[in-house]
Protein backbone atom coordinates (compact mmCIF):
# COMPACT_ATOMS: atom_id res chain seq x y z
CA UNK A 1 0.00 0.00 0.00
CA UNK A 2 2.95 2.45 0.51
CA UNK A 3 4.48 1.86 -2.60
CA UNK A 4 1.07 2.50 -4.25
CA UNK A 5 1.14 5.63 -2.56
CA UNK A 6 4.54 6.94 -3.44
CA UNK A 7 3.34 6.50 -7.00
CA UNK A 8 0.42 8.48 -6.68
CA UNK A 9 2.79 11.09 -4.90
CA UNK A 10 4.84 11.21 -8.52
CA UNK A 11 1.82 11.37 -10.36
CA UNK A 12 0.19 14.51 -9.39
CA UNK A 13 3.28 15.96 -8.58
CA UNK A 14 5.39 15.52 -11.98
CA UNK A 15 2.14 16.78 -13.45
CA UNK A 16 3.49 20.18 -12.97
CA UNK A 17 6.53 19.89 -14.83
CA UNK A 18 5.02 19.73 -18.65
CA UNK A 19 2.06 21.54 -17.24
CA UNK A 20 4.66 24.59 -17.26
CA UNK A 21 5.02 24.08 -20.55
CA UNK A 22 1.32 24.92 -21.58
CA UNK A 23 0.68 27.16 -18.80
CA UNK A 24 3.39 28.99 -20.31
CA UNK A 25 2.42 28.84 -24.10
CA UNK A 26 -1.90 29.65 -22.76
CA UNK A 27 -1.12 32.34 -20.09
CA UNK A 28 1.68 34.00 -22.19
CA UNK A 29 4.29 34.06 -18.97
CA UNK A 30 8.03 34.00 -18.50
CA UNK A 31 10.58 30.95 -17.86
CA UNK A 32 9.71 32.22 -14.28
CA UNK A 33 6.20 32.44 -13.90
CA UNK A 34 5.79 29.39 -16.00
CA UNK A 35 7.51 26.81 -13.25
CA UNK A 36 4.79 28.55 -10.34
CA UNK A 37 2.61 25.97 -10.52
CA UNK A 38 5.54 24.02 -9.22
CA UNK A 39 6.40 26.64 -6.44
CA UNK A 40 2.72 26.55 -5.51
CA UNK A 41 2.91 22.57 -5.13
CA UNK A 42 6.22 22.82 -3.11
CA UNK A 43 4.80 25.88 -0.99
CA UNK A 44 2.53 23.73 0.23
CA UNK A 45 5.12 21.51 2.20
CA UNK A 46 6.20 24.57 4.33
CA UNK A 47 2.20 25.29 5.08
CA UNK A 48 1.51 21.29 5.87
CA UNK A 49 4.55 19.49 6.97
CA UNK A 50 4.20 20.15 10.54
CA UNK A 51 1.08 19.76 10.96
CA UNK A 52 1.31 16.64 8.85
CA UNK A 53 3.45 15.08 11.32
CA UNK A 54 1.61 15.94 14.22
CA UNK A 55 -2.09 14.41 12.15
CA UNK A 56 0.38 11.32 12.63
CA UNK A 57 0.68 11.48 16.10
CA UNK A 58 -2.93 12.52 16.83
CA UNK A 59 -4.92 10.53 13.74
CA UNK A 60 -2.44 7.80 12.97
CA UNK A 61 -1.12 7.12 9.97
CA UNK A 62 -4.19 5.55 8.12
CA UNK A 63 -6.52 8.21 8.34
CA UNK A 64 -3.98 11.04 7.61
CA UNK A 65 -3.64 8.84 3.95
CA UNK A 66 -7.14 9.01 3.70
CA UNK A 67 -7.47 12.94 4.44
CA UNK A 68 -4.39 13.49 2.07
CA UNK A 69 -6.24 11.63 -0.93
CA UNK A 70 -9.04 13.86 -0.34
CA UNK A 71 -8.09 16.77 -0.19
CA UNK A 72 -5.61 15.73 -3.66
CA UNK A 73 -8.80 15.04 -6.02
CA UNK A 74 -10.29 18.58 -5.06
CA UNK A 75 -6.55 19.92 -5.65
CA UNK A 76 -6.60 18.13 -8.77
CA UNK A 77 -10.30 19.17 -9.61
CA UNK A 78 -9.28 22.58 -9.36
CA UNK A 79 -6.17 22.13 -11.85
CA UNK A 80 -8.82 20.90 -14.35
CA UNK A 81 -11.10 23.60 -14.13
CA UNK A 82 -8.46 26.13 -15.18
CA UNK A 83 -8.50 25.27 -18.78
CA UNK A 84 -12.56 25.22 -18.67
CA UNK A 85 -13.49 27.81 -21.54
CA UNK A 86 -15.74 29.88 -19.22
CA UNK A 87 -12.59 30.12 -16.66
CA UNK A 88 -9.27 30.54 -18.11
CA UNK A 89 -7.47 31.46 -15.12
CA UNK A 90 -3.66 30.94 -14.31
CA UNK A 91 -4.64 31.48 -10.98
CA UNK A 92 -7.19 28.35 -10.48
CA UNK A 93 -4.18 26.86 -11.49
CA UNK A 94 -1.87 27.98 -9.19
CA UNK A 95 -5.01 27.21 -6.28
CA UNK A 96 -5.02 23.59 -7.81
CA UNK A 97 -1.68 22.87 -7.61
CA UNK A 98 -1.58 24.45 -4.00
CA UNK A 99 -4.05 22.19 -2.35
CA UNK A 100 -2.48 19.65 -4.57
CA UNK A 101 0.44 20.06 -2.59
CA UNK A 102 -1.17 19.66 0.64
CA UNK A 103 -1.74 16.38 -0.08
CA UNK A 104 1.32 14.87 -1.69
CA UNK A 105 2.77 16.25 2.02
CA UNK A 106 0.66 14.62 3.80
CA UNK A 107 1.70 11.27 2.18
CA UNK A 108 5.03 11.58 1.75
CA UNK A 109 4.98 12.02 5.60
CA UNK A 110 3.25 8.65 5.81
CA UNK A 111 5.05 6.79 3.82
CA UNK A 112 8.60 7.45 4.26
CA UNK A 113 8.51 6.93 8.06
CA UNK A 114 6.10 3.89 7.62
CA UNK A 115 8.84 2.29 4.92
CA UNK A 116 11.11 3.02 7.39
CA UNK A 117 9.63 1.91 10.19
CA UNK A 118 8.97 -1.30 8.25
CA UNK A 119 12.16 -1.67 7.23
CA UNK A 120 13.55 -1.42 10.92
CA UNK A 121 15.47 1.66 10.50
CA UNK A 122 19.25 1.26 9.41
CA UNK A 123 20.19 0.05 5.53
CA UNK A 124 17.09 -2.24 5.71
CA UNK A 125 14.71 1.10 6.20
CA UNK A 126 17.07 2.20 3.09
CA UNK A 127 16.29 -0.22 1.46
CA UNK A 128 12.29 -0.45 1.64
CA UNK A 129 12.44 3.61 0.92
CA UNK A 130 14.81 2.90 -1.97
CA UNK A 131 12.00 0.32 -3.70
CA UNK A 132 9.33 2.94 -2.85
CA UNK A 133 11.30 5.43 -4.57
CA UNK A 134 11.06 3.51 -7.50
CA UNK A 135 7.30 2.90 -7.67
CA UNK A 136 7.46 7.03 -7.71
CA UNK A 137 9.98 7.29 -10.24
CA UNK A 138 8.21 4.97 -12.78
CA UNK A 139 4.81 7.14 -11.87
CA UNK A 140 6.80 9.62 -13.32
CA UNK A 141 7.68 8.41 -16.05
CA UNK A 142 4.67 7.64 -17.02
CA UNK A 143 2.95 11.12 -16.44
CA UNK A 144 5.49 13.00 -17.89
CA UNK A 145 5.78 11.47 -21.51
CA UNK A 146 1.94 10.88 -21.40
CA UNK A 147 1.13 14.54 -20.65
CA UNK A 148 3.65 15.24 -23.38
CA UNK A 149 2.38 13.58 -26.01
CA UNK A 150 -1.03 15.19 -25.60
CA UNK A 151 0.41 18.33 -25.98
CA UNK A 152 2.46 18.03 -29.18
CA UNK A 153 2.87 21.61 -30.88
CA UNK A 154 4.27 23.55 -27.69
CA UNK A 155 2.78 26.31 -29.55
CA UNK A 156 -0.49 25.78 -29.23
CA UNK A 157 -0.78 24.03 -25.80
CA UNK A 158 -3.69 24.32 -23.75
CA UNK A 159 -4.53 22.97 -20.37
CA UNK A 160 -7.45 20.95 -21.95
CA UNK A 161 -5.34 19.06 -24.04
CA UNK A 162 -4.35 17.14 -20.52
CA UNK A 163 -7.41 16.53 -19.50
CA UNK A 164 -6.73 12.62 -20.11
CA UNK A 165 -3.90 13.07 -17.58
CA UNK A 166 -6.11 14.82 -15.07
CA UNK A 167 -9.11 12.27 -15.53
CA UNK A 168 -6.40 9.48 -14.66
CA UNK A 169 -4.80 11.26 -11.54
CA UNK A 170 -8.89 11.59 -10.36
CA UNK A 171 -9.48 8.31 -10.72
CA UNK A 172 -6.65 6.90 -8.66
CA UNK A 173 -7.39 9.40 -6.39
CA UNK A 174 -11.17 7.84 -5.73
CA UNK A 175 -9.98 3.96 -6.61
CA UNK A 176 -6.99 4.23 -4.15
CA UNK A 177 -9.09 6.19 -1.32
CA UNK A 178 -11.39 2.85 -1.54
CA UNK A 179 -8.89 0.58 -1.30
CA UNK A 180 -7.28 1.65 1.09
CA UNK A 181 -10.21 1.97 3.75
CA UNK A 182 -10.38 -1.29 3.70
CA UNK A 183 -6.16 -2.11 4.36
CA UNK A 184 -5.19 -2.52 7.33
CA UNK A 185 -2.65 -0.28 8.30
CA UNK A 186 0.25 -1.16 10.80
CA UNK A 187 0.57 1.91 13.76
CA UNK A 188 3.81 2.49 14.83
CA UNK A 189 4.12 2.08 18.46
CA UNK A 190 5.27 5.60 18.58
CA UNK A 191 1.85 6.71 17.70
CA UNK A 192 -0.07 4.96 20.36
CA UNK A 193 2.34 4.98 23.29
CA UNK A 194 3.01 9.17 25.17
CA UNK A 195 6.66 9.50 24.97
CA UNK A 196 8.16 11.85 27.61
CA UNK A 197 9.66 14.94 26.56
CA UNK A 198 9.29 17.40 23.95
CA UNK A 199 8.67 15.77 20.97
CA UNK A 200 7.99 18.30 18.68
CA UNK A 201 11.47 20.46 18.71
CA UNK A 202 13.63 17.65 20.37
CA UNK A 203 15.15 16.54 16.67
CA UNK A 204 16.68 19.77 16.60
CA UNK A 205 19.29 18.94 19.01
CA UNK A 206 20.41 17.25 16.45
CA UNK A 207 23.05 18.76 14.49
CA UNK A 208 22.63 15.94 11.51
CA UNK A 209 18.97 16.23 11.60
CA UNK A 210 19.36 19.98 11.09
CA UNK A 211 21.55 19.82 8.18
CA UNK A 212 19.87 16.84 6.87
CA UNK A 213 16.81 18.96 6.67
CA UNK A 214 18.75 21.72 4.56
CA UNK A 215 20.33 18.83 2.35
CA UNK A 216 16.30 18.08 1.37
CA UNK A 217 15.58 21.22 0.42
CA UNK A 218 18.94 21.72 -2.16
CA UNK A 219 18.30 17.97 -3.07
CA UNK A 220 14.84 19.14 -4.46
CA UNK A 221 16.47 21.76 -6.74
CA UNK A 222 18.68 18.74 -8.46
CA UNK A 223 15.96 16.22 -8.49
CA UNK A 224 13.28 18.31 -10.26
CA UNK A 225 15.72 21.09 -11.77
CA UNK A 226 17.53 18.35 -13.85
CA UNK A 227 14.64 17.49 -15.57
CA UNK A 228 12.65 20.47 -16.04
CA UNK A 229 14.80 22.86 -17.60
CA UNK A 230 15.82 19.81 -19.82
CA UNK A 231 11.90 19.69 -21.24
CA UNK A 232 11.89 23.37 -21.40
CA UNK A 233 15.24 23.43 -23.43
CA UNK A 234 14.28 21.27 -25.69
CA UNK A 235 10.62 22.36 -26.44
CA UNK A 236 11.33 26.12 -26.08
CA UNK A 237 11.59 27.56 -30.10
CA UNK A 238 15.05 28.52 -31.15
CA UNK A 239 13.76 32.33 -31.63
CA UNK A 240 12.23 33.12 -27.85
CA UNK A 241 13.76 34.97 -25.87
CA UNK A 242 15.47 32.42 -24.04
CA UNK A 243 16.53 29.94 -26.93
CA UNK A 244 15.78 26.45 -26.91
CA UNK A 245 15.87 23.15 -28.87
CA UNK A 246 12.75 23.81 -31.08
CA UNK A 247 11.92 20.38 -30.60
CA UNK A 248 8.51 18.34 -30.81
CA UNK A 249 6.69 18.84 -26.94
CA UNK A 250 6.25 14.93 -27.18
CA UNK A 251 9.99 13.81 -28.46
CA UNK A 252 11.10 16.16 -25.74
CA UNK A 253 8.98 14.88 -22.65
CA UNK A 254 10.08 11.57 -23.59
CA UNK A 255 13.75 12.53 -23.49
CA UNK A 256 12.39 14.14 -19.78
CA UNK A 257 10.32 11.02 -18.71
CA UNK A 258 13.95 8.96 -19.59
CA UNK A 259 15.17 10.70 -16.61
CA UNK A 260 12.01 9.72 -13.99
CA UNK A 261 13.20 6.21 -16.11
CA UNK A 262 16.76 5.93 -14.90
CA UNK A 263 15.51 6.92 -11.35
CA UNK A 264 13.51 3.77 -11.43
CA UNK A 265 16.64 1.93 -12.64
CA UNK A 266 18.80 3.48 -10.05
CA UNK A 267 16.28 2.97 -6.97
CA UNK A 268 15.83 -0.86 -7.83
CA UNK A 269 19.36 -0.76 -7.88
CA UNK A 270 19.89 1.32 -4.86
CA UNK A 271 17.28 -0.94 -2.99
CA UNK A 272 18.65 -4.50 -3.79
CA UNK A 273 22.22 -3.03 -2.61
CA UNK A 274 20.52 -0.96 0.08
CA UNK A 275 21.05 -4.07 2.56
CA UNK A 276 24.95 -4.08 2.35
CA UNK A 277 25.69 -0.69 1.19
CA UNK A 278 25.28 2.50 3.66
CA UNK A 279 23.80 5.51 2.54
CA UNK A 280 26.17 7.61 3.42
CA UNK A 281 28.24 5.84 1.06
CA UNK A 282 25.83 5.89 -2.14
CA UNK A 283 24.97 9.33 -1.18
CA UNK A 284 28.53 10.62 -1.66
CA UNK A 285 29.30 8.48 -4.39
CA UNK A 286 26.53 9.76 -6.75
CA UNK A 287 26.74 13.18 -5.15
CA UNK A 288 30.51 13.33 -6.62
CA UNK A 289 28.77 11.92 -10.00
CA UNK A 290 25.96 14.10 -11.04
CA UNK A 291 28.04 17.27 -10.30
CA UNK A 292 30.60 16.00 -13.00
CA UNK A 293 27.26 15.03 -14.93
CA UNK A 294 26.22 18.79 -14.84
CA UNK A 295 28.93 20.30 -15.44
CA UNK A 296 29.41 18.43 -18.95
CA UNK A 297 26.19 19.49 -19.60
CA UNK A 298 26.24 22.67 -18.87
CA UNK A 299 29.84 22.95 -20.90
CA UNK A 300 29.58 20.52 -23.89
CA UNK A 301 29.51 22.05 -27.27
CA UNK A 302 25.44 22.07 -28.14
CA UNK A 303 26.22 21.50 -32.01
CA UNK A 304 27.78 17.88 -30.97
CA UNK A 305 24.54 15.98 -31.49
CA UNK A 306 23.49 12.47 -30.42
CA UNK A 307 20.60 10.50 -31.94
CA UNK A 308 17.39 9.52 -29.84
CA UNK A 309 13.76 7.54 -30.24
CA UNK A 310 10.82 10.13 -29.51
CA UNK A 311 7.51 9.92 -29.22
CA UNK A 312 6.74 12.98 -31.74
CA UNK A 313 3.24 14.06 -29.90
CA UNK A 314 2.10 16.11 -33.16
CA UNK A 315 1.87 12.83 -35.45
CA UNK A 316 1.52 10.46 -32.40
CA UNK A 317 4.45 8.02 -33.76
CA UNK A 318 8.16 6.82 -32.64
CA UNK A 319 10.71 9.19 -34.18
CA UNK A 320 14.48 9.36 -34.40
CA UNK A 321 15.73 13.00 -33.01
CA UNK A 322 18.91 14.05 -32.26
CA UNK A 323 20.24 16.47 -29.28
CA UNK A 324 22.95 18.23 -27.77
CA UNK A 325 25.24 15.42 -25.79
CA UNK A 326 24.85 17.79 -23.29
CA UNK A 327 21.61 16.99 -22.69
CA UNK A 328 22.49 13.01 -22.53
CA UNK A 329 24.25 13.79 -19.21
CA UNK A 330 21.79 15.77 -17.94
CA UNK A 331 18.98 13.27 -18.10
CA UNK A 332 21.81 10.63 -16.82
CA UNK A 333 21.28 12.81 -13.51
CA UNK A 334 18.67 10.75 -13.13
CA UNK A 335 20.95 7.33 -12.04
CA UNK A 336 22.60 9.78 -9.42
CA UNK A 337 19.53 11.29 -8.38
CA UNK A 338 17.49 8.07 -7.94
CA UNK A 339 18.53 7.50 -4.20
CA UNK A 340 19.57 10.69 -2.43
CA UNK A 341 16.09 11.26 -1.56
CA UNK A 342 15.90 8.22 1.07
CA UNK A 343 19.37 8.08 1.65
CA UNK A 344 19.43 11.60 3.09
CA UNK A 345 16.02 10.75 5.20
CA UNK A 346 17.93 7.70 6.78
CA UNK A 347 20.62 9.18 7.64
CA UNK A 348 18.87 12.37 8.87
CA UNK A 349 16.81 10.48 11.30
CA UNK A 350 19.07 8.04 12.55
CA UNK A 351 18.90 7.03 15.98
CA UNK A 352 15.98 10.29 16.35
CA UNK A 353 13.76 7.57 18.30
CA UNK A 354 10.42 9.19 19.64
CA UNK A 355 11.28 12.35 17.50
CA UNK A 356 10.98 10.56 14.01
CA UNK A 357 7.30 11.49 13.34
CA UNK A 358 8.11 15.01 13.65
CA UNK A 359 11.18 15.00 11.97
CA UNK A 360 9.20 13.12 8.92
CA UNK A 361 7.03 16.74 9.09
CA UNK A 362 10.14 18.74 8.65
CA UNK A 363 11.74 16.89 5.79
CA UNK A 364 7.92 17.41 4.32
CA UNK A 365 8.29 21.24 4.89
CA UNK A 366 11.71 21.35 3.75
CA UNK A 367 10.50 20.17 0.25
CA UNK A 368 9.20 23.39 -0.50
CA UNK A 369 12.96 23.72 -1.71
CA UNK A 370 11.44 22.87 -5.11
CA UNK A 371 8.79 25.18 -5.01
CA UNK A 372 11.68 28.26 -4.60
CA UNK A 373 14.88 26.75 -6.33
CA UNK A 374 13.35 25.11 -9.70
CA UNK A 375 11.79 28.63 -10.00
CA UNK A 376 15.20 30.21 -9.13
CA UNK A 377 16.63 28.34 -11.89
CA UNK A 378 13.70 29.92 -14.23
CA UNK A 379 15.16 33.66 -13.40
CA UNK A 380 18.60 32.90 -13.42
CA UNK A 381 17.55 31.28 -17.43
CA UNK A 382 15.64 34.80 -17.94
CA UNK A 383 18.41 37.09 -16.75
CA UNK A 384 21.36 35.16 -18.76
CA UNK A 385 18.81 34.12 -21.49
CA UNK A 386 20.33 30.59 -21.57
CA UNK A 387 19.14 27.32 -19.86
CA UNK A 388 22.35 25.64 -19.42
CA UNK A 389 24.02 28.42 -17.67
CA UNK A 390 20.94 28.05 -14.89
CA UNK A 391 22.61 24.52 -13.92
CA UNK A 392 24.77 26.29 -12.07
CA UNK A 393 21.73 26.12 -9.58
CA UNK A 394 21.40 22.53 -9.41
CA UNK A 395 25.74 22.49 -8.90
CA UNK A 396 25.52 24.42 -5.80
CA UNK A 397 22.79 21.93 -4.46
CA UNK A 398 24.58 19.50 -5.64
CA UNK A 399 27.87 20.30 -3.89
CA UNK A 400 26.62 20.53 -0.69
CA UNK A 401 24.75 17.10 -0.80
CA UNK A 402 28.07 15.49 -1.19
CA UNK A 403 29.77 17.98 2.13
CA UNK A 404 26.42 16.19 3.79
CA UNK A 405 26.66 12.63 2.85
CA UNK A 406 30.08 13.04 3.78
CA UNK A 407 30.25 15.26 6.37
CA UNK A 408 27.81 16.21 8.08
CA UNK A 409 25.56 13.28 8.68
CA UNK A 410 27.82 11.90 10.70
CA UNK A 411 25.71 11.09 14.27
CA UNK A 412 29.03 11.56 16.57
CA UNK A 413 28.65 15.31 15.73
CA UNK A 414 24.96 14.48 17.80
CA UNK A 415 23.85 17.06 21.15
CA UNK A 416 22.48 15.07 23.94
CA UNK A 417 18.90 14.28 23.28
Amino acid sequence: MMFLLFAMIAFVTNLCNPMAVITKNQFHISNFQAQLGNTANFIAYLVMGIPSGLLLKKIGYKNTALLAIAIGFVGVFLEYVSGWDSVQSFWVYLLGAFIAGFCMCMLNTVVNPMLNTLGGGGNKGNQLIQFGGACNSFAATIVTILVGALVGDTAKASISDANPALFIALGVFALVFVVLALVKIPEPVTNVVKSEGNTTTGAFKYRHFNLGILAIFLYLGVEVGLPTYVLQYLSTPTDAATPGFGMDAGIAATIAGVYWLLMLVGRLVGGAIGGKVSSRTQVSFLASVVIVFVLIGMFAPTGVHVPIIGFEGSSGSLTTAKVPVGILFLVLGGLCTSVMWGGIFNMAVEGLGKYTEFASGMFMTMVVGGGILVPLQGWVADVTGSFLTSYTVVLVCAAYILFYARVGSKTNLKAKA
